[in-house]
């Protein structure tokens, strides 16, 4: 999200993670995000985000959507439903899909776990719960699968940077025994044992991410997120593990080139619009949205650049993109970069003017703000310093 603003966290209407009397105890801010009071920062989003880039954040994500699709076609269904080739995913392994509306708009983009032959987990944005869930039931018509939305019951946590597998390895009450052979995109099974010797629960530890870094998701159920939060805040302490709010995890995203939805990704964009084109598995015989998407966007649709600047003013979310006197875009994330100190943006402009090296202007805020054109992501953790 860009530009959180914090906001009551005793706010009637809200929603609240199983980590909420953690992050009150650790002194956080909170932010309003999809309905769900969500912490935004606990000392300094630059701390939280150098901590990310040099040693490791723990990050509650627990508003994220976790959908089980279940049956004997439940790949078949996947093929059909979402925009990849799920039916070929392997038990264990993981892979970021997308699911399309008939015009070819992204209704979300999804991570996808298969956790048996006939079984996947599909995680979804919290903003669209609803419509991931109301999208899968209404296509599920002939494959005799079952939905089964477990958000409510489903805490999840995130130790994300160069020293999150040590912060895993330190933390005594949890074992993985596979974690050393845990591939990029794949999962296995860990386990958590509470305090007092309480009974271990079951953990599934993924190897995925949304900051550019290394990094663990912790799925497991929600009567032993505290727990489990407070043990890895212990072990990874000596390591250099902090707690990481919403705003670290936007500039942390925003560098790595990641989409976020509602601002690069929307129902009014199309795959190949936001450099996901390859996502996209045309070749399979059918899919919902495949007629649009093979018809294409048009050839005058805006598609999703990176853009650099020099000094210390920051584009954000909605500013416009000039070549000259003519408006050619708009900025769909902005930030001055913690890692790289100078601003960085994502923008959907013409594709006239998406050429690498091509040099425009922001506006911000009537003030012109000369700006090029770069290749995403704008940070890779192998170019780290």
């Amino acid at each position: 999200m860009s530009d959180p603003t914090v906001s009551d966290p005793s706010a009637a209407s809200a929603r609240f993670s199983p980590l909420h009397e953690q992050h009150v105890a650790l002194g956080a801010s909170f932010t309003d995000f999809a309905g769900w009071q969500m912490p935004v920062r606990y000392t300094s989003d630059l701390a939280e985000h150098h901590a990310v880039r040099t040693a490791a954040g723990l990050f509650d994500i627990s508003h994220m959507a976790e959908i089980a699709v279940i049956g004997e076609a439940a790949g078949a269904f996947l093929d059909e439903a979402l925009a990849g080739r799920l039916s070929e995913l392997a038990v264990g392994r993981a892979k970021y899909s997308l699911i399309l509306d008939e015009r070819g708009g992204i209704i979300d983009d999804l991570i996808v776990y298969r956790i048996t032959d006939h079984e996947f987990l599909v995680v979804a944005n919290a903003s669209n719960r609803d419509a991931v869930v109301a999208a899968l039931e209404a296509r599920t018509a002939e494959h005799g699968v079952a939905i089964d939305d477990r958000t409510d019951a489903t805490a999840l946590i995130a130790v994300q940077g160069p020293a999150a597998r040590a912060v895993l390895e330190a933390t005594p009450q949890f074992l993985a025994p596979e974690l050393d052979d845990l591939k990029y995109y794949a999962w296995t099974t860990g386990t958590f044992t509470g305090p007092e010797g309480e009974s271990s629960v079951e953990i599934l530890v993924a190897r995925t991410g949304y900051t550019g870094e290394d990094g663990f998701e912790l799925y497991l159920g929600v009567a032993h997120a505290a727990a489990l939060w407070r043990a890895l805040l212990a072990a990874g302490e000596p390591l250099g593990l902090q707690p990481c709010g919403l705003a670290a995890r936007d500039t942390l995203r925003l560098e790595a080139g990641m989409p976020l939805y509602g601002h690069e990704l929307g129902t009014s964009i199309q795959p190949v619009q936001a450099g996901l084109g390859r996502v996209v598995v045309t070749s399979k015989e059918s899919f919902v949205g495949k007629a649009a998407v093979e018809a294409g966007p048009g050839e005058d649709a805006r598609v999703l650049v990176g853009l650099t600047a020099e000094g210390r003013r920051a584009a954000r979310a909605g500013y416009p993109v000039m070549s000259g006197e003519e408006v050619v875009g708009e900025v769909t994330s902005g930030a001055l970069s913690p890692t790289l100190g100078h601003p960085i943006a994502m923008a959907l402009v013409h594709p006239a003017h998406a050429e690498p090296g091509t040099t425009l202007d922001l506006d911000v805020r009537g003030s012109r703000i000369p700006a090029t054109v770069v290749p995403l992501p704008f940070y890779t953790k192998e170019a780290r310093p």
